[in-house]
């Protein structure tokens, strides 16, 4: 009788003990999941609204220097900043044409190149010392002048080589006259490993510092050769610049690398001024205008809600950003 009207309770439907608990459990589940799912969706559409006021105000806001068009005799200013290297913004094609750009302003008085860069290609450096002289050269009224700020090296001074006069903070970083050429070699981890390495080449030299083969002695005083030739070049446009000014060191073109005022000493660098002093003092014109290329607004929008896009499918998806 107990069975029975226990089934008949029931529905007919025999259920094991404790069926409630797991039915709650799962309901409570359920609705965590959903209300994780909408406040992850709700970070998103608060980070795009946030990201897209953020990036309409980086791209219209006012910049501390002035727009090229002024009317007053002023101070053309390019900057040279980060690696340089093609398509960049230190490339040649982006700082050629500023340069461009500031020696074809009637109002400009002089040209400071703002120099920021720890060096890159120097088939780019060339490029952009090549530019200066040609320009200097058609426009011989309009001095330029080279000003360092945190670090001026490597292909970064082949630049300011180029300039009348080259300008630093005392605790700049400024020289690196030299060459170099990376890799690896993991020769002795395969043989750990027991990896067999299987390499096919048409020619003798093909694979030339090839990271998983012995280091072969011909190849390597090669690419040592092809190194001093790039070197003796680059000694060459800092000589050309820099003529007299240069005191004779052993070190000078060993690619060391000294401060501001070591490179003073050095004739490096010509004096110790920053970009405001040498606008005013030497250039006199204090006022300032920025030819340095920028991408258009639009593109510059694109790119800063794709960068938001991004982070905010992070967010959805659980995940966070990290640095590789």
């Amino acid at each position: 009788m107990t069975d029975t009207a226990d089934k008949e309770e029931g529905g007919g439907a025999q259920r094991s003990p404790g069926w409630e608990r797991d039915l709650l459990e799962r309901l409570a589940f359920a609705s965590l999941q959903e209300q994780r799912r909408a406040r992850r969706w709700g970070i998103f559409f608060k980070f795009l609204v946030v990201a897209y006021v953020v990036a309409i105000a980086v791209v219209y806001w006012p910049s501390d220097l002035e727009a090229p068009g002024s009317t007053k005799k002023h101070t053309a200013l390019v900057d040279v900043e980060g690696v340089i290297a093609e398509h960049a913004r230190g490339g040649a094609s982006v700082v050629n044409r500023s340069l461009k750009a500031a020696f074809e302003d009637r109002n400009a008085k002089g040209i400071i190149l703002r120099i920021n860069s720890p060096g890159g290609s120097p088939v780019q450096a060339e490029s952009i010392y090549q530019e200066v002289r040609r320009l200097k050269e058609k426009h011989p009224d309009l001095p330029v002048y080279a000003v360092i700020t945190d670090i001026c090296a490597s292909g970064g001074y082949y630049v300011a080589a180029a300039a009348d006069r080259i300008y630093a903070d005392p605790s700049s970083i400024v020289g690196s006259i030299g060459v170099r050429m990376d890799g690896f070699g993991f020769v002795r981890a395969m043989e750990k490993v027991g990896v067999e390495r299987r390499l096919l080449t048409s020619g003798e030299h093909k694979a030339l510092f090839d990271p998983f083969s012995p280091a072969n002695p011909t190849e390597t005083r090669h690419l040592e050769k092809m190194l001093e030739e790039i070197h003796e070049r680059f000694i060459a446009r800092v000589r050309e610049g820099r003529g007299s000014r240069l005191v004779e060191d052993d070190q000078l073109f060993s690619g060391l690398i000294w401060t501001g005022a070591r490179g003073k000493d050095l004739g490096l660098v010509d004096d110790l001024a920053s970009t405001d002093h040498v606008a005013r003092e030497v250039i006199g014109a204090e006022k300032i205008v920025n030819h340095t290329a920028k991408p258009d607004y639009l593109e510059r929008l694109v790119d800063r809600f794709g960068i938001a896009l991004g982070e905010g499918f992070s967010a959805v998806l659980g995940t966070t950003p990290g640095v590789r």
